[in-house]
């Protein structure tokens, strides 16, 4: 198995530069007077298609051969990814399929077909999503884009973290921990890597939905576990079956565990940012946040970062998080 590599997320770097964005630090005082730390936010609603998967589709992409755009490329998501990979598509002139759950929230269905792609449903508790983005791809040779197990991908994912580690060492700080946002495990995957070379002193922590928690899990036991059917569907951009065999080899070895957090304190975490981060956040991407607000990591004295993604939430649920 290849694994990416330090290097891996400088190449991606230099590669994707050019079509994403490079979102700011932030800092706000209530959040550092309510957890006693200092907190950095990487806030990748700001990131063009609204979310980080913007980064390794691509890179990904980028580095396909002309033969390979050509054929068009084909990957599943419940959203975010499914835009970033049209996006890039788009970008090189190439056709996007995405495989999306029938729940998938609309504004991602909408935004994804938006950017050219053509969009086929599946059931997300009975299709075998990977089967049929195979099948696809056999069928037609379009080229696969996974949204998390895949060494492009991965090492998209991680210049987030090389971003937040130069510029907390430019504002004179190195975080003592960064949490992730985590569900196959693409970005923590890609953030370990970057952290790695980048701010080799920062503990990198997995934060999952409770009852997706696959990863702490599989952390815990040394081997892939998966998770029990009937868990909370509110954080759709977080509920992979069980970490992917590429991130898993990864993050086994680099990360220093991982959190867990109810819809509730992810609910909550929404409000908390809306009302005094300004930033629109989708539940998936409030867990961090949510596991600091929720006391679930102890910051004091600490400089930790925490990344914030994406920004696609379906509209009924973000009335209900104010609403609570």
């Amino acid at each position: 198995m290849l694994i990416p590599t330090y290097q891996d997320v400088l190449d991606a770097r230099a590669r994707i530069t050019p079509h994403i964005v490079r979102t700011p630090m932030m800092r706000h005082r209530l959040l550092d007077d309510l957890t006693g730390g200092t907190i950095l936010i990487k806030p990748e609603p700001l990131q063009r298609t609204g979310s980080f998967k913007l980064r390794g589709a691509t890179n990904a992409i980028l580095k396909l051969t002309e033969a390979e755009r050509r054929a068009g490329v084909v990957t599943h998501s419940s959203g975010n990814h499914g835009q970033a990979t049209a996006c890039a598509a788009a970008s090189v002139g190439a056709r996007a399929t995405v495989f999306m759950p029938d729940d998938a929230p609309r504004i991602k269905v909408e935004s994804t077909r938006r950017w050219g792609a053509e969009i086929v449903h599946y059931d997300r508790m009975t299709d075998d999503r990977e089967a049929l983005t195979r099948a696809h791809a056999e069928r037609t040779g379009a080229v696969m884009v996974p949204p998390f197990d895949h060494i492009d991908v991965i090492a998209g994912q991680g210049t987030l973290a090389l971003e937040l580690a130069e510029d907390a060492k430019a504002a004179g700080l190195t975080m003592d921990a960064l949490l992730v946002c985590t569900g196959g495990g693409g970005l923590v995957a890609g953030c370990a890597l970057g952290i790695e070379g980048a701010s080799p002193s920062t503990q990198v922590y997995a934060v999952e939905p409770e009852d997706w928690d696959d990863t702490a899990r599989s952390l815990v036991s040394g081997s892939r576990l998966g998770n029990a059917p009937g868990g909370s569907m509110l954080c759709d951009a977080l509920l992979s079956k069980m970490p992917g065999k590429l991130t898993f080899e990864v993050n086994q070895h680099r990360l220093a565990g991982g959190l867990a957090v109810s819809d509730a304190e992810v609910l909550a975490a929404i409000a908390f940012a809306f009302s005094h981060l300004k930033l629109v956040v989708e539940p998936g991407g409030a867990v961090c946040l949510a596991a600091l607000l929720a006391s679930k990591f102890d910051t004091k004295g600490k400089v930790v970062g925490i990344v914030v993604s994406g920004g696609n939430v379906d509209p009924a649920v973000f009335g209900r998080a104010l609403a609570a």
